[in-house]
């Protein structure tokens, strides 16, 4: 079994401990996107596989083997570094063979991998060039190159599009998925880009502050977040969350009462949960010019154009909101209705900051 597995494993320089007993098991032949913010721990949990880094405690398991003492070239990791890491007085073609040549690997099958990578990157007509004369996505592509050609049974890579533009971005994102499904290593990805996360993933771990914060598929990360600071930083605009005195079947929002479905009601009772923060996303609430059954009055603030929607910000006594529009209709200081689609909305414990999970309708939905 290629599969990778942390258990309670910790990493630390000296006083500062930047992962924080991180148990994760990545599945053999996955796709596992490690995700967060600059300095939450993902690149040093990518480094401690391949060998790069230490584990400060715990242990690391590849194949069922604990590694936390077996050397890097002994791993069988192919690495794309985030730099592309190129030398740069080789061309492309020995950049790309020089791992096999020194691992002593048959020049015939050096010749049939390599012709290989070169015709599914697209890179047979700059096999002659240096670095320096290649652009930014051309680089990207020979390290990829360099990687695919090793075979290893553990495709790792720190953050490799996060120097080209969003174009390149695209095109690259569907070069690794077919890379991927072509030689099925357990492949581990780091990136901060929720984009590149959603679209590329099989499960995402998103990692906050060196600990983990879920774990699971793009859709339930997104639509069943387990912690606000989840729930935060996927989705752009990140999800609403308000502050609200909730109470059997009302939600209070500064003086504006909102009535709970019959569902989250009874379930909310039913758990006796009674410190909780709301949260809706922007394009799960509907906005009107006139009053509505079940919601909130408030004052546009600013309207942001995505292009192809609208981001309307609102004041509801104090509190700020974010609505999407299809339509610019809005206007800084006018008068808004906000509406909540009661099956959309989500609460979490405001003291641990967790999901207090969903009712049982709208899980089976």
């Amino acid at each position: 079994m290629k599969e990778i597995r942390f258990e309670n494993v910790c990493k630390s320089y000296g006083k500062i401990e930047v992962v924080k007993d991180l148990n994760l098991t990545i599945k053999e032949g996955e796709r596992l996107i490690l995700l967060g913010p600059s300095g939450c721990g993902k690149s040093t949990t990518l480094r401690m596989i391949a060998g790069l880094e230490d584990v400060t405690s715990g242990s690391l398991y590849m194949d069922n083997q604990k590694v936390n003492d077996l050397p890097s070239g002994k791993r069988n990791v192919a690495m794309v570094f985030q730099n592309y890491a190129l030398y740069p007085h080789m061309n492309v073609i020995n950049n790309i063979t020089y791992g096999l040549k020194v691992q002593k690997v048959p020049a015939d099958e050096i010749n049939r991998r390599t012709e290989a990578a070169l015709e599914m990157l697209q890179l047979k007509e700059y096999k002659d060039r240096l670095p320096k004369d290649l652009s930014g996505g051309q680089r990207q592509r020979v390290a990829l190159a360099r990687a695919v050609v090793k075979q290893g049974d553990y495709f790792l890579l720190d953050e490799p599009l996060s120097n080209l533009d969003a174009q390149l971005r695209v095109s690259a994102r569907k070069e690794l998925v077919k890379i991927h499904e072509t030689y099925k290593q357990t492949l581990v990805y780091v990136t901060h880009d929720q984009v590149e996360a959603m679209t590329v993933g099989d499960r995402i771990a998103l990692m906050y502050q060196g600990r983990l914060q879920m774990v699971d598929t793009p859709d339930n990360v997104y639509h069943r977040p387990a912690t606000i600071f989840t729930a935060k930083f996927i989705g752009s605009p990140p999800m609403n969350i308000l502050d609200m005195d909730i109470y059997q079947d009302k939600a209070t929002l500064a003086n504006q009462t909102l009535q709970l479905s019959s569902d989250w009601s009874i379930y909310i009772q039913q758990i006796g949960e009674k410190e909780l923060a709301f949260g809706i996303r922007p394009e799960h609430i509907n906005l009107s010019k006139t009053p509505v059954q079940n919601g909130w009055k408030g004052h546009v603030k600013y309207v942001e154009n995505h292009g192809n929607s609208y981001g309307i910000y609102i004041d509801v006594e104090g509190n700020e909101l974010i609505a999407m529009s299809e339509s610019k209709k809005w206007w800084p200081n006018e008068l808004v209705y906000v509406e909540p689609r009661m099956e959309k909305i989500h609460m979490f414990n405001k003291q641990t900051t967790n999901s207090i999970g969903y009712p049982k309708s709208l899980i089976e939905e």
